[in-house]
């Protein structure tokens, strides 16, 4: 699409099953700058916009609503054409779940999400039995 912001660096990149693309990474690691970050984790916060989660490492979100509110922009802005990114401190396990969230949000049923989340962007997203049954709650 011309003038949609393409990633400079593809490390992290998963189309989602709608074919919109995100970005999967640590808070910590250098990146390519993004349109809109969604932090999981306390953290060095981007020069782009972004917006944070309540969510303990291993554990679930805080406020559901809240959470849930946030991944809908995420899509959103990842539909729109925009360089969207979810970041936690270790990149795998809240950032796992918040992409396999998103695929569940664009149409694979929680189960399927959770094996789509770690063939193709981590083999251990999702850490937790309690991060797979929140995704049950997603959709």
């Amino acid at each position: 699409m011309h003038g949609t912001p393409q990633w400079t660096d593809r490390t992290g990149l998963l189309a989602l099953p709608g074919g919109a693309t995100v970005r999967g990474r640590r808070i910590a690691s250098a990146a390519s700058p993004a349109d809109f970050a969604l932090l999981l984790a306390p953290g060095p916060t981007p020069a782009w916009p972004a917006r944070r989660i309540r969510w303990p490492d291993f554990w679930l979100p805080l406020d559901r609503a809240d959470a849930l509110d946030a991944l809908r922009e995420a899509r959103r802005r990842a539909y729109a054409g925009e360089r969207v990114e979810v970041a936690c401190h270790g990149g795998v396990g809240r950032t796992g779940t918040a992409l396999a969230a998103l695929a569940v949000l664009d149409g694979l049923a929680p189960a399927q999400a959770v094996a789509w989340v770690r063939e193709r962007y981590h083999p251990r997203a999702v850490e937790t039995p309690w991060q797979r049954r929140w995704l049950r709650r997603v959709g």
